[in-house]
C-alpha cells in the first residue's frame, strides 16, 4: 500500500503567528507518507521563495521535490509542492496551468513508489466558487488529455465549503473521494476544505486527519492522509 497526505502549510505561519519551517517539517515526519502534496509552500510575493529551505529538506527528512518550479528560488508551482520519497522515481512531471484571477495552478507527477507507477495531482483552488469549477474541469481535461491513463490521486485545497456540490460533484464523476474529515480550522476544525481522491482504479484502504498538537500549532489547517492500492 502506498501512503499519500495533504497539507496546506499557510507558508509555516502557525496559528501563533510564528513562522517556523523547522514545525512543518516535524508535522510531515509525523505523518510518514510516501507522497506528499503541499499547498502555499513558498512565498507570495518577490522571488516567490520557498518556505522551506533545500537543505532543510534534504537533511532532516525522507522527501525530495518533484521538479517542476519555474523559479530559481522556488520549490513548485503556485505554492503547490509534491514530495516523495528520495528513493522514489520521478517518471514524468510538470506543472498545470490554471484559468484564475489571481495566480493559481497544480503540479502533476508520475511516481513510481513500491514498485507501482502512480500519477499524483496537488491543487490549490480559488475562493470563488465560479473560478473553482473552470480550474477542476482544467484539470480533469489537463489529466484526460495524457497520452497514458495511470491510477491516479488527486490532493489538495479545494476551497470547497459544501458538502457535495460545485467542484466536488465535478470531480465526483471521475473519482472516489476518501473520507479523511474536517481540517480547518487547525484549532477548530469544522470544514472539508482538503480533500483526497482516488481513481477507480485504486482502493482507499484508509484515511484520517492528522491531529497532534504540532500540527494544531503549525499551520491554520491540519493536514490529511489516506492509505490506497490497486484493485
Amino acid at each position: 500500500m502506498i501512503k499519500v497526505a495533504s497539507y496546506n502549510t499557510h507558508k509555516s505561519v502557525g496559528t501563533d503567528r510564528r513562522r517556523s519551517p523547522e514545525r512543518t517539517l516535524h508535522v510531515l515526519n509525523e505523518i510518514d507518507a510516501d507522497i506528499i502534496a503541499l499547498q502555499e509552500a513558498d512565498r507570495r510575493f518577490g522571488k516567490r521563495m520557498s518556505v522551506i529551505a533545500p537543505h532543510l529538506l534534504d537533511e532532516h527528512t525522507d522527501w525530495k521535490p518533484v521538479p517542476v518550479t519555474m523559479r530559481p528560488m522556488s520549490m513548485g508551482w503556485h505554492g503547490n509542492v509534491i514530495l516523495v520519497r528520495k528513493d522514489a522515481q520521478i517518471v514524468d512531471c510538470e506543472p498545470i496551468h490554471l484559468p484564475a484571477l489571481e495566480p493559481r495552478g497544480a503540479v502533476m507527477a508520475d511516481v513510481r513508489v513500491k514498485g507501482i507507477l502512480v500519477r499524483a495531482i496537488g491543487m490549490h483552488l480559488d475562493l470563488s466558487g465560479l473560478w473553482r469549477r473552470r480550474q477542476a474541469h482544467a484539470i480533469l481535461t489537463h489529466v484526460g488529455s495524457s497520452t497514458k491513463a495511470l491510477p491516479s490521486v488527486l490532493m489538495g485545497d479545494l476551497n470547497e465549503w459544501s458538502a457535495a456540490r460545485g467542484c466536488l460533484r465535478d470531480f465526483g464523476h471521475h473519482y472516489n473521494f476518501a473520507s479523511c474529515g474536517p481540517s480547518f480550522h487547525a484549532r477548530r476544525p469544522v470544514a472539508r476544505l482538503d480533500r483526497i481522491m482516488a481513481s477507480q482504479d485504486l482502493k482507499i484502504v484508509d484515511a484520517g486527519v492528522h491531529d497532534s498538537a504540532a500540527a494544531r500549532t503549525a499551520s491554520d489547517h491540519l493536514p490529511i492522509w489516506a492509505t490506497i492500492k490497486t484493485r
